[in-house]
């Protein structure tokens, strides 16, 4: 006779079987958890990435224009105002940008990117005897007010982006000289006055210098710049012939790339047609923010938000120390 045994074989038992399945529902159960935790530890992840280092709430609509994407480019103002992009054929493609106004006739801003690569000279500065400040092409002559105000008016063609920024290329340089990208400036101001005191006394002369340095610098991977003069009715000296607007502000708001990162700085200067000395440059410095506030124009929009808030409101004495002022 085959031996009985004392004690069932625990495989065999249905006590035992009901364990084995109870410790495998267990074993699904803690799988099933374990799964989940780590989806949603993920998706959590992914959240939180994209608001530290990706959100951007109020960057530009570029789905029609690529380029308004770019780093310089203000938050556009779509009433009343027109984009004008600038390019050349050249490695560099967009030259300048400007947000002009078509209801004041006058421009807002001028935008553009500048490295060592920029500052290259390869051709001297426009000039014709004929068509020395040229209509831009990209403007209904409707929206520009006579070109005649200038003359005789006491005031410079002011260039807001440079010649001396643009001397990469000839269709660069010419670029510049359209009456888009000009603001009436004081002699002064411009820097344009034979009296080389007067010009170092110039705060703008000294701070275009200035500003094609920090580009030049061999750590600067780029620099953006946005430029213009004050144009709303509180903001103005003047309408030359009723209609060409004299800015009683002008400013400039930088944002500079390298490898540690970026930094901002703003300046705010009044237009004034003589100095009586010449303040340091330091004096017409701000954050960005401040600079915000005064112009009413959002700066450096497409930084994603954490990056735009951290290098627009650093304090003062922290901006002046990054920028060496």
């Amino acid at each position: 006779m085959p031996c009985a045994h004392l004690f069932p074989s625990p495989r065999t038992t249905p006590m035992t079987k009901d364990r084995n399945l109870q410790k495998w529902l267990n074993a699904l159960m803690l799988t099933f958890l374990a799964l989940t935790l780590v989806f949603t530890a993920c998706k959590k992840d992914d959240e939180d990435d994209g608001n530290k280092s990706e959100r951007n709430d109020n960057k530009n609509d570029a789905s029609n224009e690529p380029a308004v994407a770019r780093l310089e480019f203000p938050k556009l103002n779509k009433d009343y105002c027109e984009l004008l992009i600038h390019t050349t054929n050249d490695a560099w493609g967009i030259n300048y940008c400007v947000e002009w106004d078509k209801e004041k006739k006058s421009q807002r801003w001028s935008c553009y990117q500048m490295n060592s690569a920029t500052n290259v000279t390869n051709t001297s500065r426009y000039s014709s005897d004929d068509n020395q400040y040229p209509m831009d092409p990209l403007l209904s002559a409707t929206y520009y007010p006579s070109r005649d105000y200038y003359y005789s008016s006491g005031f410079d063609h002011g260039h807001i982006c440079p010649s001396a920024d643009r001397l990469y290329s000839d269709k660069a340089n010419y670029q510049t000289f359209f009456l888009t990208n000009m603001q009436p400036q004081y002699p002064a101001f411009n820097g344009s006055l034979k009296d080389a005191n007067l010009n170092k006394r110039s705060p703008w002369y000294r701070l275009e210098s200035q500003v094609r340095s920090w580009a030049n610098a061999t750590t600067t991977e780029m620099l953006y710049v946005v430029k213009g003069g004050t144009i709303d009715d509180d903001k103005i000296i003047k309408k030359i012939g009723g209609e060409l607007r004299v800015p009683k502000f002008f400013f400039v708001a930088l944002l500079l790339k390298n490898a540690q990162g970026y930094k901002a700085v703003g300046f705010w200067m009044e237009h004034k047609s003589s100095y009586a000395q010449e303040e340091p440059l330091s004096s017409y410095a701000m954050n960005i923010r401040t600079l915000e506030q005064k112009t009413g124009i959002d700066f450096f929009c497409n930084l994603p938000d954490e990056t735009e808030n951290k290098v627009e409101t650093l304090a003062i004495e922290n901006v002046k120390r990054a920028w060496g002022l």
